[in-house]
């Protein structure tokens, strides 16, 4: 038999007798089992509504009212997808439960493309120009403006909708893309408090070195503080798009025909449809997972970066 010797001192180990007993874990406590009760409890209420609109969506409408207990889905089936994408005639759709009525899928599909691209390049372009202001710049009344902006935050949205509407109404940009993207097209409270913590947090001496070899603050923005914050800029692009893409009551207001209807609004409208004196529950579920479904990929995907650079932008 073979002694085992220390790696350090080199002295023999002390043999470990195979029939003594192995230390026990110590057994969790009832504050451990209820936190992970409730966590679980948690998971599933957040998962059931999801799950449970996949298996609508992928139900029969005529089978959904017999089977309205079934936690599989009614008579299998593609139509509610097909109704979206308009891959069914007039007949096939009424015959499954659906209304008939053309959804004209792809073109609130690149309305509402048009109009969460547009609010987040123009929002987070706009906002760091802000945030550096408030970060970096020393002016008369600098901290007395940034404290109005975070107020600001603290107004309810809706008391906002209608004197957006009546600017909008005035400028004659009514049911039009430009309309539904201007009041969120320049900045946003939230998104300059957020980047200005991170500008906060770049060291001072960098800028001072930039600025000593001539470069102007101008200069020193786009080609040293954007570069840096490249994490943070991405994070917040992410959260205004998700934001504009998931808006509903705004486009609502001031879209009215399909050359300005978003996905949002577009559900809405085929929700309003009462084919055979219901809803068309497969197909409105359909539509309803492929709008949400590219959101909830861009956030699954890049949670980590989003939480990451929320914890350190709020250090300081």
């Amino acid at each position: 038999m073979t002694q085992l010797l220390d790696a350090q001192t080199g002295a023999p180990r002390p043999a470990i007798d195979p029939r003594e007993p192995r230390r026990r874990r110590p057994r969790p406590g009832i504050g451990r089992i209820l936190a992970w009760a409730v966590l679980v409890l948690l998971l599933l209420v957040t998962i059931l509504p999801f799950y449970w609109m996949l298996r609508t969506a992928f139900s029969s409408n005529n089978a959904l009212y017999a089977n309205a207990t079934s936690l599989l889905p009614a008579d299998f089936t593609w139509g509610g997808f097909e109704r979206v994408f308009g891959l069914q005639t007039t007949e096939e759709a009424i015959a499954q439960g659906g209304s008939g009525a053309d959804l004209s899928f792809w073109r609130y599909l690149v309305n509402s493309v048009i109009v969460a691209s547009g609010i987040t390049v123009c929002q987070v372009f706009f906002s760091a120009l802000a945030a550096y202001a408030f970060s970096r710049l020393r002016w008369r009344g600098r901290d007395l403006v940034f404290a109005v902006f975070l107020l600001s935050l603290m107004v309810p949205v809706i008391f906002t909708l209608l004197p957006n509407f009546l600017l909008i109404r005035e400028l004659g940009l009514v049911d039009t893309l430009l309309g539904i993207m201007l009041p969120s097209l320049f900045m946003a409270p939230f998104a300059i408090f957020f980047l200005r913590q991170f500008f906060l947090n770049v060291p001072l001496e960098i800028e001072e070195a930039a600025l000593v070899d001539g470069a102007s603050k101008v200069r020193v923005f786009f080609s040293l503080i954007v570069p840096m914050s490249a994490a943070p800029i991405a994070t917040i692009s992410i959260l205004t798009y998700i934001s504009a893409w998931n808006e509903y009551f705004w486009p609502l207001m001031v879209s009215y025909t399909d050359s300005s209807r978003v996905l949002t609004v577009a559900l809405g409208a085929f929700s309003a449809q009462s084919p055979q004196g219901g809803p068309d529950w497969s197909g409105l579920m359909a539509a309803t997972l492929v709008t949400a479904l590219p959101m909830i990929v861009l956030f699954a995907c890049f949670a980590k970066r989003i939480v990451n650079s929320i914890g350190f932008s709020g250090i300081k």
